[in-house]
């Protein structure tokens, strides 16, 4: 072979080289676009350290599980809140189509406004409405206090356990509660707790501790502790870490016998000798459905299973969107597991009444408020976001 015939061959081998890395590239770029798929963001205020983020986030693992390769999750954790417009913006710019975001700001339904190709899903808070807001500005929220309620029948029946058997006075009837807030999303929750739990022990009343902040181990355990203290017997909360579990399990240990009811995830590893279950906003539901709104070009409204209030959605046990979790039936009184699934049926079917009975309150913000349950109160009628904001009289005493 010549010079010029192997000039030739090499420039044709070149050739075929190139092509063939064009062709291959071509195919790579398309796989990558393809398995690309939709962008979902998570934007959230803590960690899986914490209950509430850990809860939060189980969604998103289900959410992989069940798309695969067909959507891409971009997730922004301990996003506090002078860095929420930023990582806010910095997940559209990544390509996000949906971002579900668990911080109360007020800065989604403004960047909803700047970017309407983009969902904003919040989960309600009761400082921001959803009046005159983007139509791709979205709230939802889980019809807790019905897990709530169902809890306190829990606690109710330990109760009962143990002023029959004679371990305490009916005097002694006292349930603590450590809440990090008088904001109506705290009040509606402990007053459902403490109603559930009269159901079944009308003689109990509940102590109240604020930490005056959602996630703060150091003042949560002192609440828990302060409340041991003043003679409670089962503790409950709403904030955000395990410490009034592990107080209640070491006061357990040192034979101060004191259960426990937590919020978010299950406290058996924590608490497995005083933790009686746990319960939890179930958050897969709606953004299960709101991807597929979202993927099917469809408004997430029309998708999405629940109680509709414009682009807010709520739902109960009907949906599955509130959960009790795993009931320690070492603890436990004896048939707490057949009521509680009687409570749960009865709720499916929209035949429980909470906010009822013979109670008085003051809205802790207005002192002229007054309100009286004879008639009842409808939770979440106009919003996801709790309503109840009423300190009930006599048997509700806040110890700070």
């Amino acid at each position: 072979m010549n010079a010029k015939h192997k000039i030739i061959a090499t420039l044709i081998v070149c050739v075929l080289i190139l092509g063939a890395v064009s062709l291959f590239s071509g195919f790579w770029n398309r796989q990558q676009s393809e398995t690309a798929g939709l962008k979902v963001g998570f934007i959230c205020s803590e960690d899986e350290s914490t209950p509430y983020t850990y809860n939060f986030l189980q969604a998103q693992y289900k959410l992989e599980e069940q798309y695969g390769d067909k959507i891409q999750v971009l997730i922004r954790s301990n996003v506090h809140q002078n860095a929420v417009e930023e990582s806010m913006r910095e997940l559209v710019r990544k390509g996000c189509s949906i971002l579900f975001i668990n911080e109360d700001t007020d800065i989604p339904p403004k960047l909803a406004a700047e970017f309407p190709n983009v969902q904003f899903c919040q989960i309600s808070m009761p400082t921001i409405s959803i009046e005159g807001q983007p139509k791709n500005y979205h709230t939802f929220n889980g019809e807790i206090y019905q897990a709530r309620y169902t809890a306190g029948i829990v606690a109710g029946m330990k109760l009962r356990e143990l002023i029959d058997g004679g371990a305490i006075l009916p005097e002694n009837a006292i349930v603590g509660y450590v809440a990090a807030n008088k904001s109506a999303e705290v009040v509606s929750g402990y007053t459902a707790f403490l109603l559930g739990v009269r159901n079944v022990a009308p003689e109990a009343v509940m102590k109240v501790w604020y930490t005056n902040s959602w996630s703060n181990y150091p003042k949560e355990k002192e609440a828990a502790q302060a409340l041991i203290d003043a003679g409670c017997v089962i503790l409950s909360q709403h904030t955000n870490t395990m410490a009034p579990a592990i107080a209640c399990e070491d006061a357990f240990s040192k034979g101060n016998r004191v259960y426990f009811v937590g919020y978010h995830q299950s406290m058996m590893d924590v608490a497995p000798s005083c933790a009686l279950l746990s319960i939890r906003t179930n958050w897969m539901p709606y953004i299960q459905q709101a991807v597929d709104a979202v993927w099917q070009k469809q408004d997430i409204e029309k998708v999405v299973k629940g109680n509709l209030h414009g682009n807010d959605i709520s739902a109960g046990f009907e949906e599955d969107w509130v959960q009790m979790l795993e009931l320690n039936k070492h603890a436990a009184a004896a048939g707490t597991e057949e009521r509680m699934n009687r409570i749960i049926a009865s709720f499916q079917k929209g035949k429980v009444a909470v906010f009822q009975g013979k109670y008085t309150g003051v809205n802790p913000n207005n002192p002229a408020d007054r309100v009286d349950l004879s008639k009842g109160w409808e939770e979440n009628k106009k919003s996801s976001s709790p309503s109840f904001c009423y300190i009930l009289d006599d048997v509700v005493i806040e110890l700070n």
